[in-house]
């Protein structure tokens, strides 16, 4: 062989041997690559925090209470029986005002929509109370309501249909459209009804039109078009004698852990089982509802009981056996119910009676209008783990308080009637106020004010 094919058969071996190398070297790298962390390529979408401008405040009012029957030509027919006393107050003056029409009422007197308009990015806080007392042959008592945010859905949950009873089931729309309303009846016997509500106009219908047939009535209102303030106003009579008026306002909606706050029970003669009665309805399905009952100024339980619900149909249980005073009850549920309490001190002539609601949370500053009438306390009710501080002061000035709200507990503070206060709660409670005289009852569950807007987060 001579030098240069000895030359060209090297090459060639270097070539090949070269060749084998870059093979086996691609090969691991591309197993190291499989099983090596690939880099990642992300981009966060642009995205910016946003606190939206909070709307304008409104309250609606009920405006007169109302008398059916008064003309025996006309039984249905309504005419004003009494005009209310109004409290308001607000942290930036009082609120502006407005009225409504009540066409289908005879003699009416003003439904009033209080606006707090926004200042800059804050929304005043606004609260107002409207009482009424009354001493007539066909209507006796002292009723009280809280003037409330119309809703697109609510629910009436009380009232009777029984002999000597005349309930009115009132719809408030003080916005800019009409609005067609559809009462549902839960109840023995199911029903709807469809009212059509024009706009600025407050209509009323008797809930025995709607719910006939019913001892234990709850109706859901919902609206559409605009919303609606729904308010059932109560009157019974026993023989010829009248034993009480109520306004009860519409319940936000269903869920599972309900609170009252400031339910009484009176001294009564004789058979106490009617005397304070929860009303209770699972809309959606079957369950069962634990009911606690606690003294104010006690963790004890005074009484404890479960109830079973039955889907759509209303239940009623006593809260009887249970000593002159005043309670928080808690209604703890597997599926979402509405309730309410219904109570009274009497049961004849100079007696009275009040349906409750439940008394929302609290966790913010809110303004609390405390009616014009009887000696007036505010019920406070902590179900947390850990104690509350409430700060309470008068809204236009003047001396403030802080209560002390253990947790698991409810006390009590004296509060001037035809006054506003200002609440700070340092953490979540339940509030109410009550309005207590004999022959002269009302709660007034204290409402969630407006409250800053919370931020939202907005991707462009």
């Amino acid at each position: 062989m001579n030098g240069t094919r000895a030359f060209r058969v090297a090459a060639t071996s270097a070539r090949v041997i070269t060749g084998v190398a870059v093979a086996v070297a691609c090969a691991v790298g591309v197993v190291a690559a499989i099983h090596a962390p690939w880099p990642e390529i992300s981009h966060d979408p642009a995205q910016v925090q946003v606190t939206p401008l909070p709307g304008d405040t409104v309250l609606v009012c009920n405006g007169d209470l109302r008398a059916l029957g008064r003309d025996s030509s006309a039984p249905l027919d309504m005419r004003s029986a009494a005009s209310p006393t109004l409290t308001e107050g607000g942290t930036s003056g009082r609120p502006s005002s407005t009225t409504l029409e009540s066409p289908d009422l005879t003699d009416a007197g003003d439904v009033r929509v209080l606006t707090g308009a926004v200042e800059g990015r804050t929304a005043p806080l606004i609260a107002a109370t409207e009482s009424v007392t009354i001493a007539e042959d066909d209507l006796a008592g002292f009723a009280a309501l809280a003037c409330g945010e119309p809703r697109l859905e609510s629910w009436l949950v009380g009232g009777s249909v029984g002999t000597g009873t005349e309930d009115i089931v009132i719809l408030a729309n003080a916005g800019k459209v009409p609005t067609t309303v559809t009462l549902s009846v839960y109840g023995t016997t199911r029903s709807a009804r469809t009212v059509v509500v024009p706009a600025g106009t407050q209509l009323a219908l008797p809930l025995a039109s709607i719910a006939a047939g019913n001892e234990a009535p709850i109706v859901k209102v919902n609206a559409s078009g605009a919303p609606v303030r729904a308010v059932l106003q109560s009157s019974l009579v026993r023989v010829l004698d009248p034993a009480g008026i109520d306004l009860q306002d519409a319940v936000a909606g269903a869920q599972k852990n309900v609170v009252f706050a400031g339910v009484q029970a009176f001294p009564v003669e004789g058979d106490e089982a009617d005397m304070t009665v929860m009303r209770l309805l699972s809309p959606e399905a079957d369950g069962e509802a634990r009911i606690v009952v606690r003294a104010t100024g006690s963790r004890e339980v005074a009484n404890e009981f479960t109830v079973p619900l039955s889907s759509a149909t209303p239940a009623e249980v006593s809260l009887s056996g249970l000593e002159p005073g005043t309670y928080s009850v808690e209604v703890e549920a597997d599926v979402p119910v509405v309730a309410a309490v219904r109570q009274q001190d009497g049961a004849g002539l100079d007696s009275d009676f009040a349906w409750v609601t439940p008394a929302p949370e609290l966790d913010a500053d809110v303004l609390v209008a405390v009616p014009r009438g009887p000696t007036a306390q505010l019920q406070l009710t902590n179900t947390a783990d850990e104690d509350a501080t409430v700060s309470l002061a008068p809204a236009e000035g003047g001396d403030g308080e802080e209560i002390i709200v253990p947790a698991g507990q409810s006390v009590s503070a004296d509060v001037e009637p035809g006054t506003s206060y200002l609440l700070r709660p340092s953490a979540t409670v339940h509030a109410a106020v009550t309005m207590t005289a004999p022959g002269a009852l009302a709660v007034l569950p204290i409402q969630a004010g407006a409250g800053a807007e919370q931020s939202i987060t907005v991707y462009p």
